[in-house]
Order: C-alpha cells, then sequence, then structure tokens
C-alpha cells in the first residue's frame, strides 16, 4: 500500500477565507477555493480514521486546517520570515483497500509561534513526486468528500456505546455500566459487565475501553471493576510488562499479587533480541533458564551464564527482565494460585478471548456488534460442552485408579489435561525416599524427559509428602499453576497406596457439576424485608440454575418451563389477593 506523510512549513498567509461543511451521514463535504474552505468559521483537526477519496483532497484539507484552524492564537505581534524550524506538526497517510487516503497518524503540535499564517506541506510520496497548492488567480472550485471512521467519531461513538449499553440494561437487569466524562462532557472511558453471561464466580464478562494507556485511565477502569464487584479485589491480576498499568495495579489493587503474563514476554524475544549476534544461541539459553529451572538458584544461575557467555550485560531490555523476575520467572511464582490462567511451559500462550473477532482497525461500533456475537457464541459453547460432560463419560486410558476417580468428577476438557499426566506417569521410573522429618517425607522422582534434539534426558523432581495433612507438594507446582496434580505427585501418592486423590486437589470450578452444586448465600431466613435488590439478585440466580439444567435435552426444558409458568401463575395469584401474603 502506498504511503505519504504531510508535514507543516511556514509560508506568508492568503486573504483569511472561511469554511463551510455539510454533514451527510457519515460523509462531510467541503467546498474548497484556491486550497481554502468556503464559509465556516471553524475547522474539524485532522485525526486518525479520517478518509479521503484522493491523495489532492486530503492534501488540500491539510493545508485548509493549517490556515483555519492554527489562527486561532493571536497573541504574535510580528510574523518572522519564512523558515524551516524542524517542526514535528504532521499528518501520515496510506491508500487502503477502499480506494481511499486513511490517516493513520498526526501530529498537531508545533514547535514555533503560530499567527495568521498558511502552512505549505512539504511531503514525500512513493513515486517522488512533490505537489503545491493551487495557487493561480483563476478561482478552482472542488467538493472534498471526507469520511471520517467511526473509531474517532466522538458524537457517534458515544452514541453508539450509549445505545448498546441502553439496550444491554433492558434486556437484562443485571447490566452494570460506568462511563466517565471529561470536563466538556465527551465520553473519555466506559466500562460495563454483563452478569448473564457468566454468572459464576470463576470468569467475569467485563469490557472497558479507554481514552488512552494512561496510568488515570486504567486507574479509572480498575475502580469502576471493584464497584461492579462491591469492594472485592482480585488476588491475582496478570498484565503484560506496562508501567501505567503497573502504577495503577499498586494504588487500586495493593494486596492484590500482580504477575506479567510469560507468554507476552517470550512472544517479544525475536523483537528485542534478533538483532543480536548468536541470536539462535541466546534464545535457546533463555528459554532453558526460563522453563527449567525447579529453584531459584538454578535460575539466577543460568541467567548470569547466558550474560557472561555473550556479553549482553548492557542490554537494557535484558536487565530490566531480570529486575522484574518476580513477577513472570515461574520459578518465583510457584506459591501464586492461577489455575490454568499462566503458562509454564515452553509454546503455552494465553490468546486474548476477542483475538478471533476484532482488530486495532475495528470500528466502535462494528466492535460492539461483534463483541456481542463473540459472548453469545462462547456462552453456547460452554453450555454445549457441560452437557456433553455430564451425558457422556471419556474414554479411559490406563487401569490407574486416579484416572477413573476423576473421569467421573471433572469436565470433559480439564479431564483431557489431567489425563495426560496420568499417561506421563509411566516415563517417571524411579520414586524413593529422600529425606524424613516426622510425618513430612520428601520423595525424589526420576522422570525420562524430551530434550534438545529430541535426545532423552533423566530430570529429577523433589516432592513433599504428609498423609497426616493428606498433601502432597510437587517442586515443579503444576498444582498451583494448572489447578490439577502433576504426574510426580500422582507417582507418589501412588507409591504410598494411595487410590483416591484428596479432596482439597480436586478444584470445584473443574467439576462438571459444578454450576448446579454453587448455591448463592440465600437462606431464607436471612432475606432482608426491604431490600429489593437482594431479592432480585437471589431470584435471578436461582432461575439461571433452572435455564443450565432446562437446556441438557427437550424433556428437561418442558420441564423446566412448565416450572415457570406455574411459578408466574403462583406469583400473580400473591399480587391479585395482598392480603394472604404471610411474612
Amino acid at each position: 500500500m502506498e504511503e505519504i506523510s504531510l508535514s507543516s512549513e511556514q509560508v506568508p498567509s492568503g486573504e483569511g477565507n472561511e469554511t463551510e461543511k455539510e454533514r451527510d451521514g457519515e460523509k462531510t463535504e467541503l467546498v474548497v477555493q484556491n486550497g481554502l474552505t468556503q464559509g465556516r468559521k471553524e475547522f474539524v483537526a485532522p485525526a486518525v480514521g479520517m478518509e479521503f477519496e484522493s491523495y489532492d483532497d486530503a492534501y488540500n484539507y491539510y493545508n485548509c486546517y493549517a490556515k483555519e484552524g492554527f489562527k486561532r492564537i493571536k497573541d504574535v505581534n510580528r510574523l518572522r520570515k519564512e523558515t524551516r524550524t524542524g517542526c514535528p506538526a504532521m499528518i501520515r497517510m496510506r491508500l487502503v483497500d477502499s480506494k481511499r487516503w486513511r490517516v493513520l497518524e498526526v501530529t498537531l503540535e508545533h514547535n514555533h509561534l503560530l499567527g495568521a499564517k498558511i502552512y505549505k506541506s512539504m511531503k514525500k510520496m512513493g513515486s517522488g513526486t512533490k505537489r503545491k497548492l493551487q495557487s493561480n488567480s483563476d478561482a478552482e472550485v472542488r467538493t472534498i468528500k471526507l469520511y471520517r471512521a467511526l473509531v474517532i467519531d466522538a458524537g457517534g461513538d458515544t452514541q453508539a456505546i450509549y445505545n448498546y449499553l441502553c439496550r444491554m440494561q433492558l434486556t437484562n437487569p443485571n447490566f452494570f455500566y460506568l462511563m466517565d466524562l471529561n470536563d466538556e462532557g465527551c465520553l473519555r472511558n466506559v466500562f460495563w459487565i454483563d452478569a448473564s453471561k457468566s454468572p459464576w464466580p470463576v470468569c467475569v464478562a467485563g469490557c472497558g475501553l479507554l481514552a488512552g494507556e494512561t496510568s488515570e485511565s486504567y486507574v479509572w477502569l480498575f475502580k469502576a471493576w471493584v464497584t461492579c464487584m462491591s469492594g472485592r479485589t482480585p488476588q491475582t491480576i496478570i498484565t503484560d510488562r506496562c508501567k501505567a498499568l503497573q502504577n495503577a495495579i499498586a494504588e487500586v489493587f495493593p494486596r492484590s499479587h500482580h504477575r506479567f503474563g510469560l507468554s507476552h514476554i517470550m512472544k517479544k524475544v525475536p523483537e528485542k533480541l534478533g538483532g543480536l549476534r548468536n541470536y539462535d544461541a541466546i534464545r535457546k539459553a533463555l528459554i532453558k533458564a526460563v522453563y527449567e529451572s525447579l529453584k531459584v538458584i538454578e535460575f539466577e544461575s543460568a541467567w548470569g551464564f547466558l550474560i557472561q557467555r555473550f556479553a549482553v550485560s548492557d542490554h537494557e531490555w535484558l536487565r530490566s527482565l531480570f529486575e522484574d523476575r518476580a513477577r513472570w520467572a515461574p520459578v518465583y511464582l510457584k506459591d501464586t494460585h492461577f489455575a490454568g490462567m499462566s503458562s509454564s511451559q515452553p509454546g503455552e500462550t494465553l490468546n486474548p478471548f476477542f483475538d478471533r473477532y476484532v482488530h486495532k482497525q475495528t470500528p466502535l461500533k462494528e466492535f460492539l456488534d461483534k463483541y456481542e456475537l463473540a459472548l453469545q457464541k462462547k456462552h453456547k459453547e460452554e453450555a454445549l460442552a457441560d452437557i456433553e460432560s455430564r451425558n457422556s463419560g471419556p474414554t479411559l486410558k490406563t487401569r490407574c485408579f486416579f484416572e477413573l476417580q476423576l473421569s467421573k468428577v471433572y469436565t470433559r476438557e480439564i479431564f483431557k489435561k489431567f489425563q495426560f499426566e496420568v499417561e506421563e506417569m509411566y516415563s517417571c521410573f524411579s520414586t524413593t525416599q529422600l529425606h524424613v522429618d516426622g510425618p513430612i517425607i520428601i520423595f525424589l522422582v526420576k522422570e525420562r524427559v524430551l530434550g534438545e534434539g529430541n535426545r532423552r534426558e533423566i530430570r529429577d523432581f523433589e516432592v513433599l509428602y504428609n498423609r497426616a495433612a493428606a498433601e502432597v507438594r510437587c517442586i515443579c507446582s503444576c498444582f498451583n499453576f494448572y489447578g490439577y496434580l502433576c504426574r510426580h505427585a500422582l507417582c507418589v501418592l501412588n507409591f504410598n497406596g494411595v487410590e483416591e486423590i484428596p479432596s482439597k486437589y480436586i478444584l470445584s470450578r473443574w467439576k462438571k457439576d459444578y454450576k448446579r452444586l454453587y448455591i448463592p448465600d440465600h437462606v431464607s431466613n436471612n432475606v432482608d424485608g426491604t431490600d429489593r435488590v437482594q431479592w432480585f439478585n437471589q431470584l435471578y440466580r436461582s432461575a439461571l440454575q433452572v435455564v443450565e439444567e432446562g437446556a441438557i435435552s427437550l424433556d428437561h426444558y418442558k420441564i423446566a418451563l412448565q416450572a415457570f409458568d406455574e411459578s408466574l401463575n403462583r406469583v400473580h395469584n400473591v399480587e391479585e389477593k395482598p392480603e394472604q401474603l404471610k411474612i
């Protein structure tokens, strides 16, 4: 795609003509004469997302704005001679698939004083041609068709968001949203959460749109989250490495564990280290240090070896990574419970949920439509997965008691992951006692693993076992990272004659009947006789359990619908005969 930049250079101004524009949907038409617009006193500033039908339209628009848009500064007493100042003011455009020129980047700040001057654009095109303003005495009149993408149309965006939020709240009384306006009353940030999409405490479908990636915006977003969660704060927060995010989390969630996503960091390795000599060797050494270190001393030793061997002690990105190591390196995070929300093995990634539906250039109105579609699709997929987990049993691959036990408990998706650990027990060929301290025994489990070049290597894993407390804990910390026991811990349990996994290691969130077993705190004798919000929440969650069960089959559906009809009739009878209501 052809791409150009228009930058400003001061030239003496002509007569001050005014501009006029007419709105036609999302299209604005500007009548231009001698490169200047006719009829109106204010001019819309160039902005990211604007589109023009031709390069000339874009070129003339930029110059018109330079003339009209910058004439507001009145405190310049005298004009200077024409000079070049290296002014950063510019716009960058690209010819897109629609055959229009779209503005990709805008810088309006100048490094010099501005008076009643017009700015001549100096630009570079792919063909190397340069064009000048039309300045002949014969007035050339033309119409510029300016297309403004919704993503930068503040008025349109605000209306689209407001319409969406109102519609969602009408259809779902549990829908919650907050809007943040600036001093001029324009929308700055917005946050919403749809309780109907995920009523269970495992996951909450919330979304925030921010004006910018600043600490101030993130602080507003996190405070909005706290408001909708009735003051409860998350135990663990996983984000990209971002100073603005880090500052905001420290302010709003000072007691939460803030961790950096390992997959985010490893994705940046080619970008940050690709230009180094011996890149392939550096990358392999980094992966080995990050993923194979089981103890802190091993990680720090491997990191020091990498730095020294490849002479990269002055590399800023590696230096900052090591300073932040306690927030991202798996060896430091073994006491943090992630329950599958963090990666600790090579190749594991946590793909953002909306990546399949939107991209950075998606207009806001389109985003809102796709956001709702994505949530509906995810909710449907989860409902179908729940039905499948309940109505069909998985195929067993071993004769291990643990596999049979959890095949009856886990959802299909989580059982497949646990089943792999059971299968890999057979790669662990030795389990021996290493140390005994009262009821606590330290075992050493040896495992054959695939090393570099697909060579088999033997690795040692220490596993703590306490029979009295029904506790088993492996140095790989699989349970804290993923929420289920690893092959090494299973080997120790099996070695000690344990036939069932202790209940503390079977998380409720992985159970196939979790939604049925999850009952909100709504004991009848604790109901507040005046709190209607509490009434609604309790009724809503109870009804939702019936909906979940009613979707299992046609018979379930018919019974659930009949129950709803009967309940509604009884409620109507209470409304018609209020004197019969007893408290």
